[in-house]
């Protein structure tokens, strides 16, 4: 509670009842819920783990019952170990509420906001707080909208591909150290660390200040992952698919992402290269499958094809 008070007290308008404590009391939970029926004595599928809102439904009918009535609810319910409670519209607590809360060591909070912005607001940050992510070796850029992550062994030119990309008009999101969150249910969300600032380390040259340089609408603060681009050395025997059929994936925090490998040889312009790849993604995503296409065209002109000597074996006989 005590991080959801302090990071988000001023978006959430929170001020903290006097005389009330309980801020060290961990949030286990990213929903929000309200006390429901617990206020009618039914306690059986309380999500207890969850911050509590008191919305006006809620005060109203406290408000409704005799002072020694609240008191007993009021008492059933910080019985629980709740992480908080937040009354929103900055609503008053009665006396019994508040006693209550200070007898069980728990927060109780007030919001100036409507009880569906509080719970939309909320809701984000706990969401974000709770997603699970993790740190990856690789550059990431915005290429005509698409997220291309760029992964590969240290030295292969990462760095210098998304650099060119950047040049030609494209943006930088994070190099060297992506950080990645699992959004929703197949959502990824690549950002680089606060402290590199867009800067890009290219070897022989240093550090690259990418805003300062190419300006500021060169880069952007974050972007969802859409496809890995995998920068490999060639090898003359290694077994390259030729069609675009074969559906390479990796997986990231349980999400698979669509997977291009490219193998590197001297001239070879990954610039371009990488560009096709975010062009030929939108043409998937928009339901546009070339490599399908060509294949069905394919296997139409081969059944044609048969169908043709069938006829003609069947006239020499």
């Amino acid at each position: 509670m005590q991080a959801l008070f302090d990071r988000m007290r001023e978006a959430l308008q929170l001020e903290q009842v006097a005389g009330t404590d309980g801020l060290d009391r961990q949030i286990k939970s990213p929903n929000i819920s309200s006390p429901g029926l617990v206020l009618a004595g039914y306690v059986e599928r309380f999500p207890a783990n969850r911050v509590q809102i008191f919305g006006e439904t809620e005060m109203t009918y406290l408000a409704s019952l005799s002072s020694a009535e609240r008191r007993r609810i009021m008492k059933l319910f910080f019985a629980f170990p709740i992480p908080g409670a937040v009354i929103t519209k900055g609503q008053r607590p009665s006396a019994e509420m508040v006693d209550e809360a200070v007898r069980a060591g728990a927060a109780l909070l007030i919001s100036g906001l409507k009880t569906n912005d509080f719970y939309s607001q909320a809701k984000s940050w706990l969401e974000e707080e709770f997603a699970a992510s993790t740190n990856l070796h690789g550059s990431l850029a915005d290429v005509f909208g698409v997220g291309l992550l760029f992964i590969g062994r240290s030295g292969i030119g990462k760095s210098e591909c998304v650099l060119d990309l950047v040049e030609r008009g494209h943006r930088l999101v994070a190099d060297d150290l992506v950080q990645v969150k699992r959004r929703g249910t197949g959502i990824l969300i690549g950002r680089g660390h606060e402290l590199q600032r867009h800067c890009m380390e290219i070897r022989g040259v240093g550090l690259v200040d990418i805003p300062a340089v190419f300006g500021i609408r060169a880069v952007r603060q974050q972007k969802r992952i859409e496809v890995v681009v995998q920068l490999e050395d060639w090898q003359q025997d290694a077994d390259v698919d030729r069609t675009g059929l074969d559906v390479e994936t990796t997986t990231i925090l349980d999400i698979e992402v669509p997977t291009v490998s490219v193998p590197l040889i001297p001239g070879k312009n990954v610039t371009v290269i990488a560009e096709v790849i975010a062009l030929n993604h939108l043409l998937l995503y928009s339901g546009v499958d070339p490599a399908a296409r060509f294949n069905e065209r394919l296997k139409t002109r081969m059944r044609a094809a048969t169908d043709i000597r069938r006829s003609l074996q069947e006239d020499d006989e």
